[in-house]
């Protein structure tokens, strides 16, 4: 009857407003991470939707990043997969060694990759990934690549010259964006040298609270401008670098403002159940895509953090199995 909150329909929780939003618009890689991270669902089936991607070089391609579009296999599509692929502990084997092999004759002449290799054919790429002939080695390529292994304890020549490029890179940044930040934080909380990215985690974190590259208080971000080259609102916040509790960027951040900043990032689940995206749009299929991926590490993030995704203070839903996450730093 009117009135009677009894026959009221319940409220739906964060996560199942997520799923719901997930289930109309996700890819189905994303489709069938939700269901291995939040529904208790196997790993079988994400290893099949990530197969698609792997291109005959033992890279990934096809859109992997909503930002390359076409066939190639592109560095970024490798980070993804390798993020894919550890979350759910497989990071190993014959396809590791043949992903290795494939970045040994990619790389650049100091050993590390670039963000984008030159296609061909002229498959289309978000503007803010320009192409190079000659692409230069970056660390927001290499370190989250490099971080990765690591953690998973692969052992490949390549990962020598790589692992010093980054440590190079690291111990040398003097001035930098957020992104490369999060580059250099999946480098630093996967290097098998704890001591030394200890060290140079203190010296990075000093360097983003100096240059303000995070946003410390949500409700005052006019005062962190975005980095130049970035969209109006493409700003990076604690939660962003320590996306796990053990992550070293954790400590950069009081309880006080990494509460803040969590807080900020639950409320940010939009009406549809899915999170934004900052970065700006530039086609239409990649911002569709996009869009998912934010939300599945949202919800990852806040989970990590013990944050609740159904609404009853604990970091699960209702019948749902809470999965491990990534194998944590060493």
């Amino acid at each position: 009857m009117p009135g009677d909150e009894a026959s009221s329909p319940a409220i739906a929780t964060p996560l199942a407003r997520a799923e719901q939003f997930i289930w109309l618009t996700a890819r189905v890689l994303e489709q069938r991470r939700f269901a291995f991270h939040f529904l208790g669902g196997d790993a079988d089936p994400v290893d099949a939707a990530l197969g698609s991607y792997l291109g005959g070089d033992g890279g990934y391609g096809h859109a992997l990043d909503p930002d390359l579009r076409g066939p190639l296999s592109q560095p970024l599509h490798t980070a993804y997969a390798l993020r894919v692929l550890d979350s759910l502990g497989r990071c190993a084997g014959q396809r590791i060694e043949r992903l290795c092999r494939h970045l040994t004759r990619v790389s650049t002449p100091d050993g590390a990759l670039p963000v984008v290799f030159p296609a061909p054919r002229g498959y289309p790429a978000a503007p803010y990934h320009p192409m190079h002939d000659d692409a230069p080695g970056e660390l927001l390529a290499t370190g989250p690549v490099v971080g990765v292994l690591h953690r998973n304890r692969i052992w490949h020549a390549w990962l020598f010259r790589a692992t010093d490029f980054c440590w190079d890179r690291v111990e040398t940044l003097r001035h930098s964006h957020p992104y490369e930040i999060q580059s250099a934080v999946a480098f630093l909380d996967g290097a098998p040298d704890r001591a030394r990215a200890a060290a140079a985690a203190d010296r990075l974190g000093r360097l983003v609270r100096e240059r303000r590259l995070a946003v410390l208080d949500p409700s005052r971000r006019e005062e962190y401008p975005p980095c130049p080259g970035y969209a109006p609102g493409e700003q990076l916040f604690p939660h962003d670098f320590a996306r796990r509790p053990e992550s070293l960027a954790r400590g950069w951040f009081t309880d006080e403002e990494l509460g803040r900043s969590l807080d900020f990032l639950a409320a940010e689940q939009q009406p549809d159940g899915g999170w934004p995206v900052r970065r700006p749009a530039w086609a239409p299929g990649s911002s569709l895509e996009r869009r998912p991926i934010a939300t599945l590490e949202a919800l990852l993030t806040l989970r990590a953090h013990g944050r609740p995704l159904d609404g009853a203070g604990s970091p699960g839903g209702a019948g749902s199995t809470t999965r491990p996450g990534p194998v944590p730093p060493r």
